[in-house]
């Protein structure tokens, strides 16, 4: 007689992922079209044709939807910062990891839905009060995740000494310029963003280094 039917349980819980993604997909293609304030939970339902019972079954609101996808691309910077090497200096670490994570972030990101449509609604995300209030106060709460992995790579305590914290504030702001730029630019494309955010990072390091001003120029003396 068999007693346990681990494939049944296994196909349960693909159809509830099924589920899941197809109702972040639905929610995410009606943010980008007509807005993250005129989408309600029922059109988000009713194009997936499951009931308002079973949306909030996966998310809480339509705030944790429109993140969802977001959330995810983070967790995969983390992984690809926990992953560096112990000798790379921090800076050097947070510019590989997130170099290492546009490259290998489009395989997850398609399990779930287009590249193309969650860079639109990484638009949608800075162009909407509401959800770009969310992103920053998220993105707060990154900066203190990362700044303790890089104390914690260093050996230091992240309270006593501003390093880390310093040089997040730094890589968090080329992150976030990169980001405005590429979101009112013309290439919408992962590798637009990529090759946007590596051109700043390489300036991060002589952008905070000695003085910018061409003394041949400004009529100082030289050095």
């Amino acid at each position: 007689m068999t007693v346990e039917q681990p494939p049944a349980v296994g196909l349960r819980e693909r159809k509830k992922q099924r589920t899941r993604d197809a109702l972040v997909r639905a929610s995410l293609e009606l943010f980008t079209t007509q807005g993250y304030e005129r989408t309600t939970v029922d059109e988000i339902a009713a194009t997936v044709d499951v009931s308002q019972r079973t949306f909030f079954r996966y998310f809480a609101s339509k705030e944790e939807v429109a993140f969802t996808v977001q959330h995810m691309v983070e967790r995969h910077f983390m992984a690809a910062l926990c992953a560096r090497p112990a000798h790379e200096a921090p800076l050097d670490a947070l510019r590989n990891a997130v170099l290492s994570a546009w490259d290998t972030i489009e395989e997850a990101i398609t399990e779930v839905i287009p590249v193309e449509l969650y860079l639109r609604t990484f638009q949608v995300i800075e162009s909407t009060p509401a959800l770009l209030a969310v992103h920053l106060r998220r993105s707060i709460e990154m900066e203190e995740s990362i700044a303790r992995l890089i104390a914690d790579r260093e050996g230091l305590d992240v309270d006593a000494d501003p390093r880390p914290r310093i040089a997040v504030a730094a890589f968090s702001g080329v992150m976030r310029i990169t980001g405005q730029l590429w979101g009112r630019g013309e290439d919408a494309s992962l590798e637009a963003i990529r090759a946007l955010t590596e051109t700043y990072l390489d300036h991060l390091g002589p952008a905070l280094a000695g003085a910018w001003r061409d003394s041949s120029r400004s009529g100082a003396p030289a050095p």
